[in-house]
């Protein structure tokens, strides 16, 4: 299953959210629609903004305000990939090559802060205080974890909860606050709102164990980045912090070399990976986080878009990209 057949029930609404994204990255700058139109033709999943949608829908929402807020919600999101690219000096995403590469470090710095701007002024346009609340408290998780990712960097001895912590707050969050944004606008009670919030936080979680899967046995074409990148920039992932658990001091040794210096032989570190049950382990950890993401749609009633993210768990540990 592909995401345009993962998405049929809110097909119309995406095209929605996608109108108001183009229509609010207009600028007089010429500069910010370049890169504006730059960013918005690599596509991209829209996982986040879809999350808005599919939980309002299955809580009954009838109005438009969604589409406005599932496109803040992906400007929050391409925001921080700009600002991702300058910090680690990435070159490619989505299969081409990257802002910064194209326009360079400033002005995707620049067009960044930009989009953080458009959000906030958006969330104020959605009169709601509570949507506001959770979105606004989610961009400063976001930059915390970012903060957090950097003092990762380079060090071998980064621990399972101090790297779930960067991907509970860098990736999770955001994922988190999307769904809870579309429980808010529907009215939900607290407890659709606390399950609507745990879904989203669980398939976050989830999505980045198995991104880092990924970056280990997926291929450049497939994931439009560089397989291994994580290694180059000398970050501990999930697979990387079990080799240095349970492999050879052999594999041990390497991995650790790896992370210290961000260079070292890729094949040889796969191989170390491929040995143990590194890869197994991340998969398993995704899959019990996506217990939990299901178990909270169980405060949802039936209906096709709590079917669709039934769905979307399976679909989040058994993608190739």
């Amino acid at each position: 299953m592909n995401f345009s057949e993962l998405f049929a029930p809110i097909v119309s609404d995406m095209q929605a959210v996608d109108a108001v994204i183009r229509a609010r990255l207009d600028s007089e700058v010429v500069l910010i629609r370049t890169i504006g139109d730059y960013i918005v033709g690599a596509g991209g999943k829209r996982m986040r903004p879809a999350m808005v949608l599919l939980v309002a829908g299955a809580l009954g929402y009838r109005g438009d305000n969604h589409h406005r807020l599932a496109a803040v919600v992906e400007f929050i999101h391409t925001a921080t990939l700009l600002h991702d690219d300058v910090v680690d000096e990435s070159d490619m995403r989505r299969g081409r090559e990257t802002a910064n590469a194209v326009f360079g470090n400033a002005a995707s710095v620049l067009v960044g802060d930009y989009l953080y701007s458009r959000s906030f002024e958006m969330m104020v346009e959605s009169d709601s205080m509570a949507a506001m609340a959770v979105l606004s408290a989610a961009t400063t998780i976001i930059a915390e974890g970012e903060v957090l990712q950097l003092l990762n960097v380079h060090d071998p001895d980064v621990s399972l909860d101090r790297y779930l912590q960067v991907v509970r707050y860098k990736t999770a969050k955001l994922f988190e606050a999307a769904a809870q944004v579309g429980a808010i606008i529907s009215g939900a009670t607290p407890g659709q709102e606390d399950a609507a919030a745990a879904y989203g936080r669980h398939i976050g979680t989830a999505f980045q164990l198995i991104d880092d899967v990924l970056d280990y046995s997926g291929d450049v074409q497939a994931l439009g980045k560089n397989v291994g990148d994580d290694l180059r920039e000398g970050k501990p992932t999930l697979p990387l912090i079990r080799v240095l658990e349970t492999g050879t001091p052999e594999q041990r040794d390497l991995i650790r070399t790896a992370i210290e210096t961000g260079d070292a032989d890729f094949e040889a570190v796969a191989r170390a990976i491929h040995a143990t049950d590194a890869l197994d382990y991340t998969r398993q950890a995704a899959r019990v986080e996506v217990g939990l993401a299901r178990e909270a749609l169980s405060a949802f009633p039936d209906s096709v878009y709590r079917e669709t993210l039934l769905k979307f768990c399976a679909f989040a540990v058994e993608r190739d990209r």
